[in-house]
């Protein structure tokens, strides 16, 4: 049976700051939201806030956790935003080269799109890529 992944919602995101803050563990986070431990465990670690600057500010803010996790999910749709580079990408893919390789070649021309390989492979890998 098939596992689908729905994304955490703001309201989820604010439960999460909430009861962090309030130093419950994140197996009783789990347990309040009906996720898997390691999904608290994920966000907490992928969305937890740092800042040299001013030490103070660090922690795990709801909303900023959300345009985190929402930035992250942008950039695999940079290839559906751009027809050419995806084009390209998709021509090199048929010729052997590596996500690796792409991304590099893209990091080194001059020309104004940069791709990251693992945003190659989530394209590969979706559903839009089977294509």
């Amino acid at each position: 049976m098939a596992r689908s992944f729905v994304q955490l919602s703001m309201d989820e995101r604010r439960v999460i700051a909430r009861m962090h803050e309030k130093k419950i563990s994140q197996a009783e986070i789990a347990r309040s939201l009906r996720r898997d431990r390691s999904t608290i465990c994920r966000e907490l670690r992928r969305n937890f806030w740092h800042d040299r600057e001013f030490p103070a500010a660090e922690g795990y803010w709801h909303v900023t956790a959300h345009d985190m996790a929402s930035a992250r999910r942008r950039s695999y749709r940079k290839l559906r935003r751009d027809p050419l580079l995806c084009s390209a990408v998709i021509e090199q893919l048929k010729e052997g080269w590596s996500p690796e390789q792409i991304a590099g070649r893209l990091r080194i021309s001059e020309g104004p799109a940069r791709l990251c390989h693992e945003t190659i492979y989530q394209y590969v890998y979706s559903s839009e890529g089977h294509d």
